[in-house]
This record gives structure tokens, sequence and C-alpha cells, in this order.
């Protein structure tokens, strides 16, 4: 894990640091705009500096450019604790961590619950799929579960709006258009509070489950029909057991081994939240976040979430291999 991370961030931090359009280019872009364009000179504190040259060492300078690449690396790495006491370039007062901190129960309120929402709806319908194989019950359900892997998770999201948020006459007008809460959030009653943060969440964490539902019913469904062919449940149904004790007390934890490879995933997903759902449903999480750095180019804000999720992600590929041996005492990781 620890060169995995060394490696991440460094190429990142150096994808920053030399591709066009950074903190530099857009304060000379922005100063000949107030200047009129053209080669001018701006009025600072230093007293009239040149914007071609002198404005640009300086700007340098006041960014940390003008030092070696390592050195600028190192600090970022160990100083600045990985970016996130580093301040964002569009919210000055504010640092990278301020920021994250702020977004992280938001993700969590839409993460948590399409986490356990996927996962108790998908194996049971990947096991009753594998049980009835063949049957006008696995046909249909099939047929449902191929159009979610077919819908992307945007247009998913937009199709929703649509049908239940009123933007088209003559449709439903039951639910927000999108944000975590109405204006009048703090003045309701608990109860009034719950219902509308249900209300809030109920197509986002819909949008959640379908971007993984599709590939995890799936997934369970071809591992169980791989064990059920095994040479033990044989064994196990001809000492006569029936079919129900042989999926549940023996084929089912062989079968869940490759579920817990999603594990991963899913913890980047919990805290990370996503880009494409949080951009549609306009939910101020980690994943809108991350779209704001790159669009605004806030390299701190964006390295510092680099460094977040990159931990998560890899936290999550351990978390996985305990899993392995969790599920299947067989598996050693010593060995």
């Amino acid at each position: 894990m620890i060169p995995t991370f060394f490696g991440i961030t460094l190429v990142c931090f150096l994808l920053t640091q030399f591709v066009p359009g950074g903190p530099v280019e857009q304060s000379l872009l922005a100063m000949r705009g107030l200047t009129g364009g053209g080669p001018a000179t701006a009025q600072t504190a230093d007293g009239p500096v040149d914007l071609t040259e002198q404005y640009r060492q300086q700007l340098n300078a006041h960014y940390g450019f003008d030092k070696p690449i390592l050195t600028r690396y190192g600090n970022w790495l160990i100083r600045d604790c990985c970016g996130l006491k580093t301040h964002s370039y569009q919210y000055t007062d504010k640092t990278a961590w301020d920021l994250i901190r702020q977004r992280i129960p938001v993700s969590l309120w839409f993460g948590i619950p399409g986490f356990f929402l996927t996962y108790l709806v998908c194996i049971p319908l990947g096991i009753a799929k594998a049980v009835r194989r063949g049957t006008p019950f696995d046909l249909v359900s099939s047929v449902f579960v191929f159009i979610g892997y077919a819908i992307p998770a945007f247009a998913f999201g937009m199709l929703l709006k649509m049908l239940f948020c009123g933007t088209v006459d003559g449709l439903w007008d039951v639910l927000p258009l999108g944000g975590l809460e109405s204006e009048n959030y703090l003045a309701l009653s608990p109860w009034g509070r719950f219902v509308d943060r249900f209300r809030h969440m109920f197509l986002p964490v819909l949008c959640y489950m379908i971007g993984s539902f599709a590939m995890l019913t799936l997934l369970v469904k071809n591992s169980l029909l791989d064990q059920l062919g095994s040479d033990y449940v044989r064994t196990v149904l001809a000492k006569g057991a029936t079919m129900r004790r042989a999926v549940w007390a023996h084929a089912l934890r062989n079968a869940l081994i490759p579920v817990a490879t999603g594990f991963g995933s899913i913890l980047t997903l919990l805290f990370a939240g996503s880009v494409i759902i949080e951009n549609v449903f306009d939910i101020p999480g980690m994943g809108l976040l991350s779209l704001e750095a790159l669009t605004t180019r806030d390299y701190p804000v964006f390295l510092g979430l680099m460094s977040v999720t990159s931990g998560l992600g890899l936290l999550g590929q351990m978390l996985s291999d305990f899993c392995y041996v969790w599920i299947d005492p067989r598996i050693r990781l010593d060995r």
C-alpha cells in the first residue's frame, strides 16, 4: 500500500505542476482582462510590474513553483500532510481538509444507505435467480437487470427527475429536484426533518443502487451456479440433504468470495461520493467538490481529495483481503 500510495500521489502531483492553465496562467489572464488585454503593467504592493515577466515570477514564488519539483512534493507530502493543510485557491480562508470535512457527512448520507440496500437486494436476488435458473422469474428479472446495466447513471437520474420532479408537464411532481434538504429544514419537527431528508435522498440512493445493481446480481448468480455444480454440493445432495441446505449451509459461503472483491470500491464510494450523481441532483458532497476543484483548477483541493480517495481505495483493497480470509478460512495471506 505504501509504495502504491507514493506512486499515485507523485504522478498526480507532477501532472498538476506541468499541465497548462494552472493558477499562474489564470491569474495572468484575469489581470490582462482588467487591463484590457495585451502587454501591460499591474500595480502591486511592490509597485508596478510587467505582466509578462516580473508578475509571472512573483506568482511562481507565491504558489511555490519556483522551487525544485521534489522539494515541492516533499513539502506537500510531509509539511502539508498530503495537501490537507494547504489553502484553497478558490476559498482562500479554508484549507483543503476544511472543505473535505464539510462534504464527507453529505456523501455518507447517500453512500451508506446505497451500500446496504444494494447488498440487501442483490445478494438475495442473485441467489433466487441461481436456484430458479431458466424459470419465468429468472427470465423476467434478467430483463430488468440488463436494462439497469445498460442505462448510464446520469441518464437514469435525469429520467427519474423527469418522472417524479415535475420537470415535464403532466407527470408527477412528488419529489424535490435536488439538494440535501429544504430551505425550511431547521424549522421542521424531527419527524418532518426525517421525511424531508428521505424525500431528497430517495432518487440519488436509487441511482447509487442502479450503478452496481446489475453487475453484483449477476456476479452472485454466476458464482453460486459454479458452486452448485461442484462435486462437494453433489455429495451433500447424495447424502440426502435438501437443496435449501446445500445452498445456504455449503455453497453460499464459497459463492460470496468473488463478491468481496467489490468492497474496496464500495468503501471509496461511501466517503468520496459519485461525481455524476451528485452533479445531476446538486448534492454538495465529495463528488461535486472534486468536480468543482477540477473545473476551477483548484489544485490544493484536488490533490487533497486525491490523497483521501487513494488512501480509502487502498484500505478497501486490504479490507477485501481480510474478507477473503473471513469467508474462506482455507485462504492464508502469509503463504
